[in-house]
């Protein structure tokens, strides 16, 4: 009887692939493990073993797999449930969903390897010259891969002139799958077995005299043997002794001392500690906690929402130490790695050894270690911080899940697909898990406060913040009549400049706030008005000083700053709006004897780099720091007695409906980093129109006045949380095609849904990377059936792509488009 295994092929195909497969492969394969499967002609692909059956395929002859390549499962059964659940909500394929949710390391990739035909008789006459060059270059290497022939020709496509080898007899080609992952061995050092009893000992450091280098290291090693009874590193040896690892080599050399490998985890934590279970809640915080824990006694997902610096955290430890208690496994969802590297520490402080890290600054070797750790449900892994990516780890017996600063839009994926969102994926894998989920944050999004108000979510609330600190004051400073009247120095009023020296002087420290990186979004020539144009986008370049060169933000263009105008020739070149590097300048010229340090995205590209930015703020070598949006979330800096938000408006004039809750939230963010400890703290907004409902909101900290009038607006409108919403991106090279093709869309979808359909409408930058862009937006009621739309949307995309001129015009779907 024959046996066949559905495979995901980790590319955005729609349909499974049916391989074919022997008894004791069926016996063997669990779902859930990689295989290594024949894809195309010639293309080895890894696999993951989704289903055995005995239905052979109508449509094709079933290939053979190629090999298996795990002993058990990597990917759990209700990581396969969760992860098809993504792909049919976010309408996009299973394929895509893995490829985003498994560590690269894991998705091996065929290489084709070129190699010399031993047994052939080559007539070196009858080569071409490239030919030739490639048999040449075989006599002295094993093997080439397709690049290498590439580099000796010089040809970018040589698949040709490989085919002419192979015909020939020349060379013979094979499929290499190279498994990416290798574990870290550490080498340690130690003293020969012979060498243990007291008189060999003596005797040996008596034949060493005459080698004080070689005698200095294994007294080194004494000493360190003294001091712990761990295995002692080389490279401990090396720095201790204070020699070379050519003098230790000797040693090894002689049977002195013996080498040996130890596999060790890349990343290391210290060991347990008890501290979580020391921590004493305020009033607030305990009821907070009992509310949590009615809410989870009904089996909802909890919302907390408390104001900036109430102690959420705390409260978060608390649950996580029961979670613990009952022997499960926690996930703790952050939106930024900026947040990651400070909350580490503190949970550490509590939970020692027991926290693991995953988010992309990691290292492949890193990430599959923490999969790896999770899947066996380890000790060191039984709480794991990450960023959105973490919620595709292979839990096993997850308790609890928690999703901080919940109304963070950074929780979205936007591209690749599959584009989810982390905080409602989080909610479907608690329930998947039968865990229990909670969401916090100060200025929760309008959505979830709207299914806590419906009852479908929990509530509980601390209005206080911790030790009862007073909120901050915030004020408003109108920089509309401040430049009328001269009265600004660059970027900055003079009420800023006056609580940024009186801060100073009582040697505190300022955050300022501008969600603009580099140095000018605008070069304008002051004579014809040309602006320096991104070539393949719709935006102009903004100009970064210490590179000195213009970038495009969108695709990553960059040239060197022009002395003159590109189109007239004038060397009258000026800078319009300001970014986070403009600010910096400023704050040195303003203040020279201050040190002023800067996180955006331009400084945080190292893998530490955020971690550097943080510690040095917290530890005070920074007076001022200067940043994008990523100083707003829930960072904790004890010594913060001033926010300055330089420019309030270009946030709430935003072309989107979400703007003004927006703003309501990043701005409250950002206030709440200043005064966390006794003294108020201050903030200061620089706006053009203080009058604005907003800002007046926030200086109130009026959260729910802001929710009212938002969710009047969003009823009015026809908004989220009221409707559900699916924006579709048509994507194309050529204009008029685009057009064309965006306006039969549309017209489709009117007459088949009966949803309201916005659009076709140009997005407000219209070009990225050479492609043309046209929105449709659809708007589904709550009442309407969700999966029927979704279904109905799929059979017109199937009708557009039957039609052989739209076939270039990609679709881009984005559910629950924020």
């Amino acid at each position: 009887m024959d046996y066949f295994l559905d495979v995901v092929l980790p590319i955005p195909l729609e349909k499974l692939f049916t391989y074919k497969i022997s008894e004791a492969e069926a016996d063997f394969i669990k779902e859930g493990m990689r295989v290594a499967v024949p894809f195309g002609k010639s293309k080895i692909y890894t696999a993951l073993a989704y289903r055995i059956h005995q239905n052979a395929p109508e449509a094709y002859e079933p290939k053979e797999i190629y090999q298996i390549l795990d002993e058990h499962p990597v990917v759990t059964q209700v990581q396969l449930k969760h992860w098809a659940w993504v792909a049919k909500y976010y309408m996009c394929t299973l394929g895509e969903v893995i490829r985003s949710a498994l560590p690269s390391a894991f998705m091996l990739e065929s290489e084709t390897l070129i190699l010399p035909n031993k047994n052939a008789e080559v007539d070196e006459k009858e080569l071409t010259d490239d030919e030739f060059l490639v048999f040449e270059a075989l006599q002295h290497q094993t093997a080439l891969k397709i690049s290498e022939v590439s580099d000796i020709v010089d040809k970018k496509n040589v698949l040709k002139l490989i085919n002419t080898l192979v015909h020939k007899g020349v060379v013979l080609q094979k499929e290499e799958l190279y498994e990416q992952y290798k574990p870290k061995l550490v080498r340690y050092v130690k003293l020969s077995e012979q060498y243990e009893d007291e008189e060999q000992l003596a005797e040996l450091l008596n034949e060493l005299t005459r080698a004080p280098k070689q005698s200095q290291v294994v007294l080194s090693l004494f000493q360190l043997k003294a001091k712990s009874t761990k295995p002692i590193p080389i490279a401990e040896l090396e720095k201790e002794s204070g020699s070379s690892r050519a003098v230790i080599k000797a040693l090894i050399d002689k049977n002195i001392l013996e080498e040996y490998h130890i596999r060790k985890d890349r990343v290391q934590f210290d060991e347990r500690s008890d501290e979580s279970k020391h921590i004493t809640l305020n009033e607030y915080q305990e009821k907070a906690l009992e509310d949590i824990n009615h809410g989870f006694d009904e089996g909802k997902p909890v919302l907390l929402h408390g104001v900036t610096s109430s102690g959420k955290t705390e409260v978060y430890v608390k649950l996580i130490q029961r979670c613990l208690d009952e022997g499960k496994q926690a996930l703790y969802l952050l939106p930024e790695i900026a947040l990651t590297s400070q909350l580490i520490n503190r949970l550490r402080r509590y939970f020692g050894h027991q926290v693991s890290v995953y988010h992309s600054k990691y290292s492949i070797h890193e990430r599959v270690e923490v999969w790896n750790n999770v899947l066996k449900n380890t000790e060191k892994a039984k709480i794991v911080i990450g960023a959105r990516s973490a919620l595709f780890l292979p839990f096993t017996n997850l308790g609890l899940v928690v999703v901080d600063e919940e109304h963070e839009s950074s929780f979205k994926q936007f591209d690749p697909a599959p584009r989810y969102h982390a905080r409602d994926a989080a909610v479907v894998l608690a329930a998947l898990h039968k865990a229990k989920i909670v969401l916090g944050s100060a200025t929760p999004s309008i959505e979830s406060m709207y299914n806590a108000r419906t009852k479908k979510y929990g509530y509980a609330a601390i209005v206080n913040r911790f030790g009862d600190v007073l909120m901050p004051e915030i004020n408003l400073v109108d920089i509309k009549e401040a430049t009328r009247k001269r009265r600004m120095k660059g970027h900055f009023s003079e009420i800023l400049i006056k609580a940024i020296t009186e801060a100073l002087e009582e040697g505190e420290q300022i955050i300022l706030f501008q969600n603009r990186r580099g140095f000018a979004p605008v070069v304008e020539c002051t004579t014809c008005g040309h602006v320096a144009q991104c070539p393949n986008c719709d935006v102009s370049l903004t100009y970064h000083q210490h590179r000195n060169q213009l970038r495009c933000h969108y695709c990553g263009y960059h040239m060197a700053l022009q002395q003159a105008c590109l189109a007239c020739g004038s060397h009258t070149l000026d800078n319009k709006g300001f970014g986070t590097e403009q600010i910096q300048q400023e704050l040195e010229q303003l203040f020279p004897d201050v040190s002023v340090g800067r996180m955006d995205l331009d400084t945080t590209r190292g893998k530490y780099a955020y971690e550097k930015i943080i510690s040095s703020f917290e530890n005070q070598e920074m007076d001022i720091l200067v940043g994008t949006q990523m100083v707003t979330k829930g960072l904790d800096f004890r010594n913060v007695s001033l926010v300055g938000i330089m420019n309030a408006d270009s946030m709430l004039n935003f072309p989107d409906f979400r703007a003004h809750e927006r703003s309501f939230q990043m701005l409250t963010q950002v206030a709440g980093r200043a005064g966390r400890t006794q003294k108020r703290g201050k903030v200061l907004i620089q706006t053009y129109n203080p009058y604005h409902q907003i800002l007046q909101q926030v200086t109130t900290n009026n959260y729910d006045k802001m929710f009212e009038e938002q969710f009047y607006e969003r009823e009015q409108f026809k908004y989220p949380p009221l409707v559900r919403l699916i924006k579709i991106t048509l994507k194309d090279k050529d204009f008029n095609k685009l057009n064309e093709a965006s306006e039969w869309l549309a017209s489709s979808l009117r007459n088949v849904l009966a949803a309201q359909i916005l659009g076709p409408e140009y997005p407000p930058v219209a070009r990225i990377r050479r492609d043309y862009l046209k929105n449709i937006m659809i708007k589904i009621p709550r009442k309407q059936a969700l999966a029927q739309t979704k279904n109905s949307i799929k059979r017109i995309e199937k009708s557009f792509n039957a039609i052989s001129k739209y076939k270039s015009v990609r679709l881009v779907y984005n559910v629950d488009h924020i």
